[in-house]
Protein backbone atom coordinates (compact mmCIF):
# COMPACT_ATOMS: atom_id res chain seq x y z
CA UNK A 1 0.00 0.00 0.00
CA UNK A 2 1.72 2.87 -0.62
CA UNK A 3 2.17 5.71 1.90
CA UNK A 4 1.83 9.48 1.83
CA UNK A 5 4.58 11.85 3.06
CA UNK A 6 2.71 11.40 6.60
CA UNK A 7 3.40 7.85 6.72
CA UNK A 8 -0.52 7.61 6.20
CA UNK A 9 -1.83 5.05 3.93
CA UNK A 10 -3.99 6.93 1.29
CA UNK A 11 -3.79 4.86 -1.97
CA UNK A 12 -7.23 3.11 -0.70
CA UNK A 13 -8.68 5.94 -0.17
CA UNK A 14 -10.48 8.23 -2.66
CA UNK A 15 -12.50 11.64 -2.33
CA UNK A 16 -15.78 12.49 -4.20
CA UNK A 17 -17.54 15.76 -4.67
CA UNK A 18 -20.98 15.46 -5.53
CA UNK A 19 -23.23 18.22 -6.51
CA UNK A 20 -27.05 18.59 -6.94
CA UNK A 21 -27.68 20.74 -10.28
CA UNK A 22 -26.28 22.45 -13.44
CA UNK A 23 -24.49 26.00 -12.38
CA UNK A 24 -26.20 28.87 -14.15
CA UNK A 25 -23.11 30.04 -15.02
CA UNK A 26 -20.71 27.62 -17.17
CA UNK A 27 -17.32 28.51 -15.80
CA UNK A 28 -18.52 28.51 -12.54
CA UNK A 29 -17.44 25.03 -11.91
CA UNK A 30 -13.75 26.30 -12.93
CA UNK A 31 -12.26 26.97 -9.78
CA UNK A 32 -13.83 24.29 -8.12
CA UNK A 33 -12.13 22.20 -10.78
CA UNK A 34 -8.86 23.38 -10.13
CA UNK A 35 -9.10 22.60 -6.04
CA UNK A 36 -9.72 19.28 -7.33
CA UNK A 37 -6.87 18.49 -9.63
CA UNK A 38 -4.59 19.62 -7.00
CA UNK A 39 -5.98 17.37 -4.31
CA UNK A 40 -5.77 14.29 -6.76
CA UNK A 41 -2.24 15.13 -6.25
CA UNK A 42 -2.82 13.49 -3.13
CA UNK A 43 -5.85 10.94 -3.31
CA UNK A 44 -8.15 9.96 -6.13
CA UNK A 45 -10.92 13.08 -5.87
CA UNK A 46 -13.56 13.62 -8.24
CA UNK A 47 -16.54 16.19 -8.65
CA UNK A 48 -19.64 15.38 -10.55
CA UNK A 49 -23.28 16.29 -11.27
CA UNK A 50 -26.22 14.26 -9.99
CA UNK A 51 -29.70 14.61 -10.22
CA UNK A 52 -31.60 12.62 -7.13
CA UNK A 53 -34.52 12.30 -9.18
CA UNK A 54 -32.47 10.20 -11.27
CA UNK A 55 -29.58 8.69 -9.09
CA UNK A 56 -32.34 8.24 -6.21
CA UNK A 57 -30.72 5.13 -3.56
CA UNK A 58 -27.74 4.09 -5.81
CA UNK A 59 -25.64 7.02 -4.83
CA UNK A 60 -25.96 5.71 -1.12
CA UNK A 61 -25.16 1.80 -2.08
CA UNK A 62 -22.42 3.06 -4.60
CA UNK A 63 -20.53 4.28 -1.51
CA UNK A 64 -22.08 2.24 1.49
CA UNK A 65 -18.95 2.07 3.17
CA UNK A 66 -17.80 5.63 2.69
CA UNK A 67 -18.60 8.66 5.35
CA UNK A 68 -20.65 10.57 3.55
CA UNK A 69 -20.91 14.50 4.59
CA UNK A 70 -23.87 16.65 3.18
CA UNK A 71 -23.48 20.31 3.54
CA UNK A 72 -26.01 21.75 5.00
CA UNK A 73 -26.91 25.19 6.49
CA UNK A 74 -27.82 23.92 9.99
CA UNK A 75 -25.27 21.53 10.14
CA UNK A 76 -21.93 21.32 12.13
CA UNK A 77 -19.58 24.06 11.46
CA UNK A 78 -15.63 23.75 11.63
CA UNK A 79 -12.33 25.02 11.08
CA UNK A 80 -10.03 23.77 8.27
CA UNK A 81 -7.96 22.07 11.00
CA UNK A 82 -10.78 20.12 12.73
CA UNK A 83 -11.61 19.48 8.96
CA UNK A 84 -8.56 17.70 7.83
CA UNK A 85 -8.84 15.86 10.57
CA UNK A 86 -11.99 14.38 8.79
CA UNK A 87 -9.29 13.32 6.63
CA UNK A 88 -6.34 11.67 8.45
CA UNK A 89 -9.34 9.45 10.20
CA UNK A 90 -10.41 8.30 6.53
CA UNK A 91 -6.49 7.64 5.83
CA UNK A 92 -6.29 5.99 8.77
CA UNK A 93 -9.62 3.45 8.13
CA UNK A 94 -9.24 3.49 4.60
CA UNK A 95 -12.81 4.87 4.11
CA UNK A 96 -13.82 6.72 1.32
CA UNK A 97 -15.11 10.45 1.76
CA UNK A 98 -18.09 11.49 0.01
CA UNK A 99 -19.32 14.90 -0.21
CA UNK A 100 -22.58 16.42 -1.09
CA UNK A 101 -23.57 20.18 -2.30
CA UNK A 102 -27.43 20.67 -2.66
CA UNK A 103 -28.91 22.30 -4.98
CA UNK A 104 -30.94 25.45 -4.92
CA UNK A 105 -34.06 23.43 -3.22
CA UNK A 106 -31.77 21.77 -0.82
CA UNK A 107 -31.11 18.36 0.33
CA UNK A 108 -33.90 15.78 -0.47
CA UNK A 109 -35.16 14.96 3.44
CA UNK A 110 -34.83 11.49 3.07
CA UNK A 111 -30.96 12.05 2.28
CA UNK A 112 -30.36 14.43 5.33
CA UNK A 113 -31.57 11.89 7.99
CA UNK A 114 -28.59 9.01 6.16
CA UNK A 115 -25.85 11.38 6.20
CA UNK A 116 -22.97 10.42 8.57
CA UNK A 117 -22.59 14.33 9.04
CA UNK A 118 -23.91 17.19 7.79
CA UNK A 119 -21.29 20.21 7.16
CA UNK A 120 -22.22 23.73 7.04
CA UNK A 121 -19.49 26.13 5.77
CA UNK A 122 -20.51 28.94 7.14
CA UNK A 123 -23.68 30.75 8.82
CA UNK A 124 -23.61 33.02 5.89
CA UNK A 125 -26.09 31.58 2.67
CA UNK A 126 -23.60 31.22 -0.61
CA UNK A 127 -24.48 30.88 -4.00
CA UNK A 128 -24.09 26.63 -4.44
CA UNK A 129 -21.10 27.16 -7.51
CA UNK A 130 -19.29 28.70 -4.68
CA UNK A 131 -20.08 26.88 -1.96
CA UNK A 132 -18.62 24.37 -4.71
CA UNK A 133 -15.56 25.92 -4.85
CA UNK A 134 -15.14 26.41 -1.25
CA UNK A 135 -15.56 23.26 -0.30
CA UNK A 136 -13.41 22.05 -3.09
CA UNK A 137 -10.53 24.19 -1.72
CA UNK A 138 -11.47 22.73 2.06
CA UNK A 139 -10.43 19.68 0.70
CA UNK A 140 -7.17 20.51 -1.24
CA UNK A 141 -6.28 22.64 1.80
CA UNK A 142 -7.00 19.20 4.49
CA UNK A 143 -4.46 17.44 2.44
CA UNK A 144 -2.31 20.21 2.26
CA UNK A 145 -2.30 20.12 6.12
CA UNK A 146 -1.89 17.11 6.71
CA UNK A 147 1.15 16.54 4.34
CA UNK A 148 2.82 20.04 6.04
CA UNK A 149 2.56 21.35 2.51
CA UNK A 150 3.25 25.33 2.78
CA UNK A 151 -0.21 26.33 1.30
CA UNK A 152 -2.31 26.81 3.98
CA UNK A 153 -0.04 28.96 5.68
Amino acid sequence: MARSQSGRNSAGVKVFLYYIGKPRDPHANSMAEDFVTRASRYSPTRMCEIRPEKTGDEWWSKHSAAQKILLDPGGRQMDSEAFSRLFAQAEMSGRDLVFLVSGADGLPARWRERADLLLSLSPMTFPHELARAMLAEQIYRAFAILRGHPYPR
